[in-house]
């Protein structure tokens, strides 16, 4: 078991990372904490957001606030799988030369690896992702590359349609969490990233992030030690199962309609118990950033939305309002199943 002194010092670590984040994002505070939770329950995270909302620059704020390695790779309809793998080139005395692309090159100190717009690479590079997010691994030059501390964070452009290409279930049930990026709504955040001057300048903003606050070498262990030590009551498994019963099929809850929706022709597919074990870590770690070592309906609650609505796949009539009818279905789960 972890010590209290231990939990204590890694909370402080954890508080301090938000504040560094902070320091050069403002009005993103939800944003910032769910990626503190997917941090420290070790998972990737897809970015959902319009252009120039600042998805890139925060981004790099947190790859420079964990330390290690940081890569960017911008998807494109031409991209092959080999373009992460390696990148061949003619040298200066007129020979082709290889060397290791963004994947390899920087071994295994990468941290932090951002796919810009992942949905305008193939298929086939998202399989080549699938494999290195899952395994955190891939075979090249014969050999195996292992990534121990890797974390993938991506981001779709949901605009436009031409180039693109949907990412699959399979892929997205590889990312912990969907987390919307928005434009702040206070006015005066609004006045300030418009009209001061310091967040024209993001290579100076960056700069100015606190650097390895957290030892991304070590998350690995205390993010085993937070899952054994933060605990489940009975009351609460049967809890969590009953919701992700609602969730898979809400007509278990007794009702026939969700905001006049038939319920019966809602839901196609519900979250795999993999996507309801990520959201079972992400509560752990939401409990233990909260204070506690014991697990709380508020606890899932806190990253439901973002852990289960990638999860939920809708009948085909229904998908072009996803984000919105998939809110009103979490809502309404969440207040009808009996919480302990």
């Amino acid at each position: 078991m972890l010590s209290e002194n231990k939990l204590a010092d890694w909370l402080q670590k954890a508080s301090q990372f938000e504040t560094a984040i902070k320091s050069a994002i403002v009005g993103q505070e939800k944003a910032i904490h769910l990626l503190t939770i997917a941090i420290f329950s070790r998972g990737h995270v897809l970015l959902e957001g319009d252009v120039g909302v600042g998805k890139t620059t925060l981004l790099r704020a947190v790859a420079r606030a964990l330390g290690g390695s940081y890569e960017r790779v911008e998807g494109s309809v031409d991209m092959m799988p080999t373009d992460l793998i390696y990148h061949t080139y003619i040298s200066e005395d007129g020979r082709p030369k290889v060397d290791p692309g963004p994947l390899l090159i920087h071994g295994n100190a990468l941290s932090t690896f951002f796919f810009n717009e992942i949905n305008r690479a193939r298929p086939q590079v998202h399989s080549l992702m699938l494999r290195a997010m899952a395994e955190r691994s891939v075979t090249a030059f014969n050999k195996e590359h292992r990534f121990p501390h890797l974390q993938v964070f991506a981001d779709r452009n949901r605009i436009e349609k031409e180039e693109t290409f949907e990412i699959s279930s399979a892929a997205k049930d590889r990312f912990l969490m969907e987390i919307s990026i928005e434009t702040p709504a206070e006015s005066t955040i609004q006045k300030d990233l418009i009209f001061n001057n310091k967040f024209y300048d993001v290579d100076s903003l960056i700069h100015n992030v606190p650097s390895a606050v957290i030892p991304y070498d070590e998350l690995n262990d205390i993010a085993t030690k937070i899952q054994d030590n933060v605990k489940e009551s009975e009351p609460m498994k049967e809890y969590a199962i009953r919701l992700w019963t609602a969730l898979r099929d809400p007509g278990t809850l007794g009702v026939r309609e969700i905001d006049g929706l038939k319920v019966d022709k809602l839901v196609e597919s519900g979250a795999s118990p993999r996507g309801m074990a990520m959201l079972i870590r992400a509560a752990k770690v939401n409990a233990w950033l909260a204070g506690r070592l014991d697990l709380i309906p508020e606890d899932l609650h806190g990253g439901l939305q973002e852990t289960m609505a990638h999860r939920i796949v809708l009948f085909p009539n229904y998908e072009f309002q996803h984000k919105q009818i998939v809110e009103k279905l979490i809502s309404c789960c969440t207040k009808r199943v009996p919480s302990p």
